[in-house]
């Protein structure tokens, strides 16, 4: 693997708390790895290749906890439902298409591509419980250069007749089968067991995947506590759980010895907040799906607090976008909202705390992923920002916009516009457009 070194204006958590900035730096990639932050290059570095980005920001890559592939076709419809409904009319049907493999390798190479030219650079992705399909999305986010986990949705009550597996035997047989051929085909996308929630999922379902997670030593993922009703539907089928995730706990898909991302946790109670804790679980944060559905803000702070391993996540398509500074500006907006309006013992998300969930948090669920510390993975993107008008009024010639005059200089930053500044107004204004390269496991992207 190729050792080279990226100069620029350095931005990474070193804790939920603290961003350090180090313009004009160095980062330094061996084998894949950060081999550390420097504000002169040590002599023993000398011999490397440098990559000059300039004034260019230079952040690790940004993880998506949680995205769902088959629906990025129909992102933005169905804002105005709630979760369950909204599953029925749009993402049942949508998902149902993927049983046609041409379709599916439409839609799947749409997502691909759109996915490498993010910022994201790793990803919890769901596929269906079509295995061709499955895998071919696989095959396209391993040639993107991005580092996956891909699951197969299990499903087996409680779901259409179009999208339903016959029943969990046959939903087990195919699973193991889907494991067996992609555990070892791809270097950077990697199976993982996906039961699409407890309603879905009968007894039978759940105690075969633990079978299969314990076989061949798989993370897990899937929702939790996300919507009310969902809720009590849960309590309903699982009478004897003591909460959401205690139903998943009791057939061992909940953490404790194996890797387990839950998405949302926005109404988990104490007990269920103590147990993600001691089992290790990731929070996958969804601020967008959990405001378009109407499912409410989960107390992201508190989880923080407590201990949780917190990630963020697009939750695409009940977020409307795979733009994870988008998703990390609603983290902070909606966690201000729900201490405004519902709860002002739990604090709003600092933009320090957004940063860090969305590289440092989340990535951590890869290993040692999310931060330019010595021994990380070389996960970097490197963001142009300089398409920001900064509001620098001249009278000279320059661009005409509804009758002021806007010196076409502007668009270089300002000597009074800090590192720390330019970070921010990325995370508000920042698009695949302002990423100008991209790394993953010290791969260059683009």
């Amino acid at each position: 693997m190729e050792n080279y070194i990226l100069k620029g204006n350095l931005c990474y958590s070193e804790d939920q708390n603290h961003i350090r900035l180090v313009p004009n730096g160095y980062l330094v990639c061996v084998d894949g790895r950060s081999a550390g932050v420097f504000e002169t290059l040590p002599e023993r570095y000398a011999a490397l290749p440098v990559v000059d980005y300039g004034d260019r920001l230079i952040i690790p890559g940004l993880t998506d906890l949680h995205i769902h592939a088959p629906q990025f076709a129909f992102r933005g419809l169905g804002m105005d439902m709630e979760l369950l409904d909204w599953l029925n009319t749009y993402t049942f049907p949508e998902e149902s298409k993927y049983a046609e493999m041409e379709y599916a390798q439409r839609a799947y190479s749409q997502f691909a591509a759109h996915l490498r030219r993010s910022a994201t650079t790793r990803a919890g992705v769901f596929a269906t419980l079509h295995l061709p399909a499955t895998e071919y999305l696989m095959r396209e986010l391993e040639r993107s250069g991005l580092v996956s986990y891909v699951g197969k949705v299990n499903m087996d009550r409680n779901s259409p007749d179009y999208l339903r597996e016959k029943d969990a035997c046959t939903a087990l047989e195919d699973t193991e089968r889907w494991i067996c051929e992609t555990k070892d085909a791809f270097a950077h996308t990697h199976p993982i067991l996906t039961p699409r929630f407890i309603p879905s999922c009968s007894d039978e379902l759940l105690r075969g995947l633990r079978e299969l997670r314990e076989r061949y030593d798989l993370p897990v993922q899937s929702h939790l506590s996300e919507n009310f009703g969902e809720i009590a539907w849960v309590s309903e089928l699982c009478p004897q759980a003591k909460f959401y995730g205690d139903a998943y706990d009791r057939f061992g898909l909940f953490g404790s010895d194996h890797r387990c991302i839950m998405a949302h946790c926005v109404h988990s109670g104490e007990e269920e907040i103590e147990r993600m804790r001691e089992n290790g679980v990731f929070v996958a944060h969804s601020p967008m799906s959990n405001a378009n559905l109407a499912s409410g803000v989960a107390p992201v702070s508190k989880y923080l607090a407590r201990g949780l391993k917190v990630g963020l996540a697009s939750d695409v398509a009940g977020g409307e976008t795979e733009n994870m500074f988008r998703v990390m500006a609603d983290a902070i907006r909606d966690s201000k909202l729900r201490w405004r309006l519902l709860d002002q013992s739990v604090a709003p998300l600092t933009v320090d705390q957004a940063f860090y969930i969305a590289t440092l948090g989340g990535g951590s669920f890869f290993g040692p992923v999310g931060t330019f510390a010595q021994g990380y993975a070389f996960d970097a993107l490197v963001l142009d920002d300089r398409r920001y008008p900064t509001g620098m009024v001249s009278s000279g010639e320059g661009y005409e916009l509804d009758a002021v005059v806007l010196d076409d200089t502007a668009l270089d930053h300002p000597q009074e516009l800090t590192l720390r500044a330019r970070l921010e107004r990325c995370i508000y204004l920042a698009d695949e457009r302002q990423v100008h390269a991209k790394y993953a496991a010290g791969r260059k992207i683009f």
